[in-house]
């Protein structure tokens, strides 16, 4: 096993003749919590998508795990990578205990006459209790935040080594978004030798476990290190174009247009 959870080399990735990565060289240890942050269109998810194995590099090396992309069975890959995206695309009204066991499948309904065996289903039991969840309610109905944590416990039904949220409180009222904000920031006491990339252009939503920080601007980077070495209103400003004040209170951080 590497030390390195993600290591991209000089990446780029091209659609219809648009580039919106370049020339990304990043590497993140294991045990380590990013934050990838930057304005809309910056390519954050297009990269988090490659580190995810779900999007090839157009140029330049992905290794994931220490495997490397186009040198790996992808399915084999994934079942290491736990995902969570609030744009979830589920269509069926599955319970909260199925959504979380198709995380053990890695698919996004329920695989037809699969049945769990009795340790699958305790450990997503352990899982929703964990996050606060009761196994009855409905995607349909569930709230924002319900579902939000829910698709966590999802990503982790594999105990993945690595964990990658794409804009976790997206939707989330105050009050949902700072339980989300807890639920993230206690995984690594959980899951002491997890890895985790999240994605955010609103710095309030950064936990207080975060670690280290990318800024990403027009598909490159501006920054990449320890969070407190990242977070600075100069690089700030410099990602978004605009004069922003950075400030850390309480492990929390807030940013202010100046």
């Amino acid at each position: 096993m590497t030390d390195t959870a993600l290591e991209l080399h000089e990446v780029a990735f091209i659609r219809e003749g648009k580039r919106l990565l370049d020339d990304i060289t990043l590497t993140v240890g294991r045990g380590e919590h990013w934050a990838l942050i930057g304005p809309n269109g910056a390519g954050k998810s297009t990269l988090l998508n490659i580190c995810g194995a779900v999007t090839f590099p157009s140029r330049g090396t992905a290794q994931i795990l220490g495997e490397q992309l186009g040198h790996v069975d992808l399915r084999d890959l994934r079942r290491f990578i736990g995902f969570v995206n609030p744009r979830h695309p589920l269509r069926s009204n599955l319970s909260a205990q199925d959504i979380v066991l198709t995380g053990e499948t890695g698919s996004i309904e329920l695989v037809p006459r699969w049945q769990p065996s009795d340790a699958v289903l305790d450990r997503a039991h352990l899982l929703l209790k964990t996050m606060g969840i009761d196994e009855k309610p409905r995607w349909h109905t569930m709230s924002q935040g319900e579902r939000g944590r829910a698709l966590i416990a999802r990503a982790l039904m594999t105990d993945p080594p690595l964990l990658l949220l794409d804009e976790p409180s997206t939707g989330l009222d105050v009050a949902a978004r700072e339980q989300m904000i807890r639920t993230i920031a206690e995984l690594p006491v959980a899951h002491p030798q997890l890895t985790s990339v999240m994605v955010t252009h609103h710095f309030e939503e950064l936990p207080p476990s975060t670690t280290h920080a990318a800024l990403l601007r027009k598909g490159r980077l501006v920054a990449a290190g320890p969070v407190a070495d990242v977070l600075t209103t100069e690089l700030v400003t410099e990602c978004f174009d605009h004069p922003i004040e950075v400030v850390r209170r309480r492990g929390r951080w807030s940013a202010v247009a100046g």
